[in-house]
């Protein structure tokens, strides 16, 4: 019976801090802020800001030394794609770098004026484009609309011998293609875009931060009134739970909190704006589980720091940027320093963002992503003890100081 009576004061301890927490939420504005409006604003403008989702119509200068039919036609197939759109001719390449200084133009196509004479020898012909470079998906764009013109103007001019071309198709006149035929299959991001490429590690990051900076909110605001109160206690907050019962009714409520935000991120969201989302929704609510709760663990850990109401903005505006780049989205983990893989390994986001694109974006299974997913737990493990210490830590503090103050 006693372990039963014990079990019975934790859960009633359990639930008396999430009561307590959920008061304290809902009446807190700052914290309701970040909880609510921003995993409900920040998908959208991020969206919308990258829509459309690939960079078209892009202007360039043509410098045709060659003008012939031949180097007219190349401009023409250029000017065809999506991607590119000749914007005028120039009389040379100081004049074409120019307008690209003046950003008239983003790109600069020189034809020499061999080109015509060394296709009709069968030679290779250099065709040399100047690209700017301060926009990646820009330049990105460029250099697949230009690859994708030699591969068409390669299988129209490639030269054929008679020997090696069977007389029915010469006769036939029939056009000649390259030997090898290359294809792009962008699994997960069908229409190439960014916003399909980068929204949904980006909602992932939200998730963790939103709850984060929420919970340091509350945690600076409850050191502020145990400054305040005579006894060096906090007034809201349910004393008599230990550590234990405080941070799983704390945890309980933020994750409670969150769940129709995440339905709302994971799949109103992609609705929207046709984002990918292919995989099944129980698979990626299951491993989103972890992933609130180890975030909702760090929070209550970084609480330690915490002195004010203010310090959380600095902690989580500091650690946002580092996340995001730590998070792979942005630069990938096998080419990361091994200091700063370590440091990825310690965050939520981490792993969340590689499982969710995963099982999202391409259809994967719990199964599947198990090494992303058991690192989850891990986390939730840990910062659940480190978590416990610190507000083992805080009760201790509290009541030398009440104890001082008598």
């Amino acid at each position: 019976m006693g372990l039963f009576r014990k079990t019975c004061h934790w859960l009633s301890m359990t639930g008396r801090v999430f009561r307590n927490e959920w008061k304290l939420v809902l009446g807190d504005m700052g914290v309701l802020l970040f909880f609510v409006a921003l995993p409900l604003v920040y998908p959208i403008a991020y969206t919308l800001v990258y829509n459309p989702e690939v960079v078209d119509n892009i202007r360039i200068a043509v410098v045709d030394n060659s003008r012939t039919k031949e180097s007219r036609e190349l401009v023409r197939t250029v000017d065809a794609t999506p991607a590119l759109e000749v914007y005028d001719y120039a009389s040379d390449l100081g004049e074409a770098k120019k307008m690209m200084a003046e950003t008239k133009v983003y790109g600069v196509l020189e034809i020499p004026a061999d080109y015509t004479r060394k296709i009709g020898r069968g030679e290779q012909a250099h065709v040399p484009f100047y690209a700017d470079m301060s926009l990646l998906l820009r330049f990105r764009s460029e250099m697949a609309a230009m690859t994708d013109v030699q591969m068409q103007m390669s299988s129209k001019l490639m030269p054929v011998s008679i020997d090696e071309t069977p007389l029915s198709a010469l006769a036939a006149g029939r056009e000649l293609s390259l030997p090898v035929k290359s294809e792009s299959h962008f699994l997960g991001d069908t229409e190439q875009g960014f916003a399909s490429f980068v929204i949904p590690g980006i909602i992932i990051l939200i998730l963790q931060q939103s709850m984060i900076l929420g919970i340091c909110l509350i945690g600076g605001t409850s050191r502020e009134r145990r400054r305040r109160d005579p006894q060096g206690l906090d007034p809201k907050a349910v004393n008599e739970a230990g550590p234990w019962a405080t941070i799983w009714g704390k945890t309980l409520c933020y994750t409670v909190f969150y769940l129709p935000l995440v339905v709302y991120i994971t799949r109103i969201v992609p609705e929207m704006f046709s984002l990918p989302h292919y995989g099944s929704p129980v698979q990626y609510l299951l491993f989103l589980l972890p992933l609130l709760l180890s975030s909702a663990f760090l929070g209550l850990t970084l609480v330690y720091f915490m002195k004010e109401r203010e310090s959380a903005f600095i902690i989580i505006v500091f650690t946002s940027v580092i996340f995001l780049f730590l998070s792979g989205l942005t630069w990938p983990h096998y080419a990361t320093n091994r200091f700063w893989l370590w440091i990825s390994d310690l965050i939520p986001a981490t792993w969340g963002v590689d499982g969710f694109i995963s099982i999202n974006n391409n259809g994967a299974t719990l199964a599947e992503e198990s090494t992303n997913y058991i690192a989850l737990w891990i986390l939730t493990a840990v910062y659940m003890f480190t978590a416990a210490w610190v507000y083992r830590k805080i009760a201790v503090s509290s009541r030398l100081k009440a104890l001082r103050k008598d």
